[in-house]
């Protein structure tokens, strides 16, 4: 859409400099000649096509480089560079711009004024190219780069975790353990759960005086024959709910998202770090960076926030579960206590950043990371080679178990 408003505007724009000739300033303008006007729009015309062609090159090389590097699955998060996007449009824009000034000056369509006001405006075009490409370098410098993309795919997840520590059950009631009863709605194809329309369902269960309880959260594999959530009515209700709306307010994708399934981010961080913990790889730094970026987003999980932050139910008769924190912990870990237990280094570095979820005095929190400390004990069992380090670790989890028994006290 970019490039069409800007085709648009290039043709606005001629038709400005053609308005400059019906007032009559050729007296007060400088003279541009049709000669000099035509060659600085063909110059523009040949680089700007060169540049965006340039772009799109580094643009696919830096794609190619975060899925190569990282994973394919935060292909998505670079593609998403709002800067490159910038850039390019920029660049096609300019191209255009130079084309169309190029046809109105062969046909002769602009005099003296106009010729001047065109002039100016290629020089506006000008300046904000070298503006775009001066920044745009600068970005496609680091644009699918490890450790920029790790940075894109930590920002994704905070605001992930973000949204849903506002909302942790997504503006509905807390599921209850009686609500998995009455109608079940399966599902229709086979898919990520990607987002849930909470007022879709609202409005179902408003009409049919009823209550559905949401039985999957974004992020769910789900396929036919699973459940995405339970319909029952009230006390003398007289209408029934349609399964097939009911289902319709669930979206199912191919792919699992960001912004609405905060455990994806956890999943794809974890991935960086086992693809860096691989014998073709073999880089234990990127993933002790991996892992103190999830002890980052976990500290922001468990830290306590205000009551002015946090929900206000607005859908009543929609019960949606919560986040499990243990679950969240398997996503972030398995992948590195079972790649990392041969690397005495991410071992340490992974049980310190246990040892401070432990202690953070959440009692979920401490129950699963005092299981994950004791899962990578048993790793590290068969991939340390020295009693040293293990003992090391030993001391280490050690702490942990003192946590935990502080905790039963």
């Amino acid at each position: 859409m970019k490039p069409l408003a800007i085709s648009v505007l290039s043709i606005f724009g001629v038709l400005l400099a053609k308005g400059a000739d019906r007032i009559h300033v050729e007296g007060i303008t400088p003279r541009i000649s049709m000669d000099s006007l035509e060659t600085i729009l063909l110059v523009m015309a040949s680089s700007m096509l060169v540049i965006a062609t340039f772009a799109v090159g580094s643009m696919v090389a830096a794609y190619a480089s975060a899925s190569n590097t990282a994973s394919p699955r935060t292909l998505t998060l670079v593609i998403a560079d709002d800067v490159s996007q910038h850039a390019l449009s920029t660049f096609v824009g300019a191209f255009i711009f130079s084309i169309v000034g190029v046809i109105a000056v062969k046909e002769n369509y602009l005099g003296i004024a106009g010729r001047f006001v065109l002039f100016l405006l290629a020089l506006m075009v000008f300046g904000i190219v070298i503006f775009t490409f001066l920044r745009w370098v600068d970005r496609i410098a680091r644009l699918g780069r490890l450790g920029q993309t790790i940075v894109k795919v930590e920002k994704a997840t905070e605001q992930a975790l973000e949204q849903r520590r506002k909302a942790p059950t997504l503006y509905g009631m807390p599921l209850n353990s009686l609500s998995a009863s009455g109608q079940a709605v399966p599902a229709k194809r086979v898919g990520y759960l990607q987002r849930i329309d909470i007022a879709a369902l609202q409005s179902l269960a408003d009409n049919a005086q009823s209550r559905i309880a949401v039985a999957v959260l974004p992020g769910s594999l789900v396929a036919p024959g699973r459940v995405l959530a339970y319909v029952r009515g009230d006390y003398q209700a007289r209408t029934d709910v349609d399964g097939e709306l009911v289902a319709q307010a669930f979206v199912v994708g191919r792919e699992r998202t960001y912004y609405t399934d905060p455990r994806y981010g956890l999943v794809v961080l974890s991935q960086i770090a086992a693809r860096a913990l691989s014998p073709a790889v073999n880089d234990p730094g990127t993933a002790i960076d991996i892992i103190l970026t999830l002890l980052r987003l976990f500290a922001l999980w468990g830290a306590p926030q205000n009551e002015d932050n946090h929900q206000n139910t607005k859908y009543d008769r929609v019960e949606v579960p919560e986040l499990s924190v243990r679950d969240m912990l398997d996503d972030a870990f398995l992948a590195i206590e079972r790649d990392g237990s041969g690397a005495v280094e991410v071992c340490i570095r992974l049980l310190k950043a246990l040892s401070f979820l432990a202690s953070m005095g959440n009692d979920t929190m401490r129950e699963a990371a005092v299981h994950h400390a004791r899962r990578l004990l048993a790793y590290a069992e068969r991939g340390l080679a020295l009693p040293e380090d293990m003992a090391t670790l030993r001391e280490l989890a050690g702490f942990m178990e003192d946590i935990e028994e502080q905790a039963l006290r």
